[in-house]
């Protein structure tokens, strides 16, 4: 009889066995794959992004989905605890744009070696490439079994298994299923942080594939047109849509208007000149054209935007890109100005949930008590990282989640005692 079984070996369940077995509690991690935190080792680009160093209240605002939950958590083990958890056992971190705190030898294997390190250390029992097929409650203990028709014990449960994005590294919505079983509610499941797909003819034609604009504002409208939510960052125009980090950040609220809608087009907006307003562009324009006035307007504005959006907007104006300052009119000025603000194209959702980074959904918060990740629904059962309905930017946040979350879960499964009647 165990004390606790942790059900997946990802950041958070492996920070739950560390955490439960910290006073000599007996703890066993399953896994379903071969090889612990796979997600993690892919993370940040294979440098994995292991938290984010920013005060709480920005960290929340990064975690669209739930985020609020994590103040009661963070009382306990927060992104301080966990850059002091990696230092204190001889990794240090370094500290990059936004916050975003990496390893500094650039190597999420380092991270995941102190992780199993420490587990090691307190003698977690680890096993696997072994998928939980149930997990049962009688008699004051749990019964967790195996595909291979074995069964072992524990006065407590925690399902760390992940969500379902990503699925090759064993994420395949399972913890949903065992959550379910003890009677928890399952909120719609929707792809984040996932490229965008359009049918738009500038789409299908591959017009601007492969371009990146540097520092743009992409939002997603509303019904009334009005901006839903804007972010200013890179992107990138893909043979399907939109991808790169302002994509990525847009896509849950993509999948939000769908329903709020009711409809599958939506409207996204894009900002060119986002540090600008639409007068300041439109004399930057005229001045440009003004210096140059006999030559093409594609050649006189060259250097203001990437060439081929240049090209593009100057087309989407109906403006003849071999017409020079002397034969515009001031409507058309104006018109290609508005346009380098606020271009305007409709997209029909996103990719798939198994190519999204993060999913949205899970578990509902409202069944789990805060301060120590245990269900309100069964005594002993514990859950922690992506199987609940939390869900934040790439940048360390989910991540920060995972560890947080899985620190508490495990903190709690640990000291648990059943009451015995």
């Amino acid at each position: 009889m165990y004390q606790t079984i942790v059900i997946g070996g990802g950041p958070s369940g492996i920070m739950a066995a560390i955490s439960a077995s910290q006073n000599k509690q007996s703890v066993l991690l399953i896994e379903k794959k071969k090889g612990l935190g796979r997600k993690l080792k892919i993370s940040g680009g294979g440098r994995c992004n292991v938290t984010n160093n920013l005060p709480y209240a920005e960290i929340i605002q990064n975690i669209p989905g739930n985020g609020k939950f994590l103040y009661s958590p963070f009382s306990l083990f927060d992104n301080q605890s966990i850059i002091e958890f990696f230092e204190s056992r001889g990794l240090k971190l370094k500290e990059e744009d936004h916050g975003r705190m990496f390893p500094i030898t650039d190597k999420s294997q380092d991270v995941l070696d102190i992780l199993i390190a420490e587990m090691k250390k307190q003698q977690v029992v680890v096993i696997e490439n072994s998928p939980v097929t149930s997990v049962d409650f009688s008699d004051g203990s749990y019964t967790v079994k195996l595909d291979d028709g074995k069964t072992h014990h524990a006065k407590t449960v925690v399902i760390a298994t992940g969500g379902t994005s990503v699925p090759h590294t064993g994420s395949t919505g399972d913890g949903y299923q065992f959550a379910k079983s003890f009677g928890h509610t399952i909120t719609d499941l929707f792809p984040t942080e996932v490229p965008i797909k359009s049918n738009e003819p500038f789409i299908k034609s591959q017009t601007l594939k492969g371009l990146s604009l540097k520092d743009v504002g992409l939002s997603v409208l509303r019904k009334n047109g009005k901006k839903r939510i804007t972010h200013q960052m890179d992107m990138l125009f893909t043979h399907f849509g939109i991808s790169g980090p302002a994509a990525l950040r847009c896509s849950q609220f993509i999948y939000k208007e769908q329903q709020q809608q009711k409809r599958q087009d939506i409207q996204m907006q894009l900002d060119a000149f986002p540090s600008m307003n639409e007068e300041q562009l439109k004399q930057k324009i005229i001045s440009l054209l003004k210096e140059q006035p006999d030559k093409i307007i594609k050649n006189a504005l060259k250097g203001l935007i990437e060439s081929r959006y240049l090209h593009f907007i100057i087309e989407q104006a109906n403006i003849d890109l071999e017409t020079t300052y002397h034969h515009l009119s001031m409507q058309q000025i104006n018109q290609l100005a508005h346009l380098f603000k606020a271009f305007t194209f409709t997209v029909n959702g996103t990719l798939p949930l198994e190519k999204a980074f993060v999913t949205g959904g899970g578990v509902s918060i409202k069944e789990i008590v805060p301060t120590t990740m245990s269900s309100k629904l069964q005594d002993g059962l514990f859950l922690c990282g992506e199987v609940l309905d939390i869900h934040g930017y790439t940048g360390g946040y989910n991540i920060t989640s995972a560890l947080v979350t899985g620190y508490v879960a495990g903190y709690y499964a640990g000291q648990f005692e059943p009451i015995t009647t």
